[in-house]
């Protein structure tokens, strides 16, 4: 199969519409779909089932669809990554972070890769779902990941870094806004807004809400730690949320803590056999970053202080800018390139 076949097959496929796909490809439709059936024939299997009215793809081409785009991604980055590795790049390393760390640990980290690594290219992904970056771990598309554990999987490491508790994020107005610490049964009939169901710290937070005797009322999900705050903001909900997210500048919220709130781990995390010299070295950068609320956990970094990560997406512009990067033939200072990319979000 030849590349050019696979993206003449996802743009078909992603438009449902053999024109449509042409003009994007800027190609003329009969050539298209003279590719297409040459696909099929090569694969032995039909990818489209034709109608006069819509193309719908067949199993076959459903399972082409998902694995294509991905080998297209990892075509894209690795012809991106070997550009900046020969104009002079020491190396490229794909990082991806949960939602809160994102934004804390993003300046430190950046700070020390200029002074330290200062020919490394940094390709973030920021505001990932743990599952999703222990995925991207397994098969390769992520170098290092800062997550929430617990992760199962016999093929991800990691360290330890710290623990950080949950507090009460809370609209300016809401009454609960004049005690100083809230007991988490005693917001059993407030509504709630939360991350995603698959995220860690949903997980942790609705298991702290059966141990009180209820089960929360959550009547909006956000994947993004900003969109969860604003809702919170304006006034649709409680959210329960690492103390470490009281550092975003938000109008409209006040956090309270929580008395018998659970904490959440923050780790990170490499695939098992590739802690190659490039990420071992990188490793060493995670220094500890104190916040109030936030405690060093146990198992740290090779017996050293436990570190911590930091990182950026270009999504969000609340959370303080990252250090543009510079080309990796300025002077030695300049900062490491770090490109943000979009994906599945949480905490």
């Amino acid at each position: 199969m030849e590349t050019r076949h696979l993206r003449y097959f996802v743009a078909v496929a992603e438009e449902r519409h053999f024109g449509r796909a042409a003009q994007r490809l800027h190609m003329a439709q009969p050539p298209l779909s003279q590719q297409i059936k040459q696909l099929e024939e090569q694969l032995g299997a039909a990818l489209f089932e034709r109608t006069t009215r819509k193309v719908e793809l067949t199993p076959a081409g459903e399972l082409l669809l998902e694995r294509g785009r991905r080998i297209l991604q990892d075509l894209e980055e690795l012809e991106s990554d070997v550009v900046q590795v020969g104009r002079g790049a020491a190396g490229v390393l794909r990082v991806g972070l949960s939602g809160s760390a994102t934004y804390r640990l993003l300046p430190p980290l950046v700070q020390r890769v200029r002074s330290e690594m200062p020919g490394l290219r940094l390709t973030v992904r920021g505001e990932m779902l743990t599952p999703q970056m222990v995925d991207d771990l397994e098969e390769g598309r992520l170098d290092v990941a800062v997550l929430r554990p617990p992760v199962d999987s016999p093929d991800v490491e990691l360290d330890y870094l710290e623990q950080d508790r949950l507090v009460a994020a809370l609209p300016a107005d809401s009454p609960w806004g004049e005690q100083a610490e809230l007991d988490l049964a005693e917001l059993a009939g407030e509504s709630f807004v939360g991350y995603p169901t698959q995220s860690v710290v949903t997980r942790i937070f609705r298991d702290a809400c059966r141990r009180e005797g209820f089960i929360p009322r959550v009547v909006q999900e956000a994947a993004e730690t900003s969109t969860l705050l604003a809702l919170v903001a304006a006034g649709m909900g409680i959210a329960l949320v690492p103390m470490s997210t009281r550092g975003f500048a938000f109008q409209g919220i006040e956090f309270r803590p929580v008395r018998n709130a659970p904490s959440v781990d923050l780790a990170v995390a490499w695939r098992r056999g590739a802690r190659t010299p490039l990420v071992r070295r990188f490793l060493t950068l995670f220094d500890t970053v104190s916040a109030p609320g936030v405690s060093p956990a146990a198992g740290a970094h090779d017996g050293a202080p436990s570190p911590v990560a930091v990182v950026r997406t270009a999504r969000l512009a609340s959370p303080p800018a990252a250090p543009v990067a510079a080309s990796p033939s300025a002077a030695p200072n300049a900062a490491p390139s770090a490109t943000p990319k979009e994906t599945a979000h949480e905490d």
